[in-house]
């Protein structure tokens, strides 16, 4: 069966996309502070970076920029609490 030739949805809708990848990331940090391991905190490196990369796209197209201003202060808080996760595992 043939790819559907429209274009993603993604791109259609940054802000979503970027509230959904804010949200995913959200989870994942929350999960690595719970259980700091090593597989959790790079589970969510990697969801931050997802969501960063949504962030810079949502504001190149000029998305509802108080609602990417929030994500933006929400995935500044998940890169410091993720550093604090970092910081304990690696006390471990």
């Amino acid at each position: 069966m043939a790819k559907d030739s429209k274009p993603s949805w993604k791109k259609d809708h940054p802000s979503t996309f970027l509230s959904n990848s804010v949200l995913k990331a959200d989870r994942s940090v929350k999960q690595a502070m719970s259980h700091p391991e090593e597989m959790a905190a790079e589970h969510a490196f990697n969801s931050i970076l997802r969501a960063e990369n949504a962030f810079a796209n949502a504001v190149e197209r000029n998305e509802h920029m108080d609602t990417v201003q929030q994500n933006k202060e929400q995935l500044d808080l998940m890169r410091q609490q993720l550093n604090e996760v970092h910081e304990q595992v690696e006390d471990q």
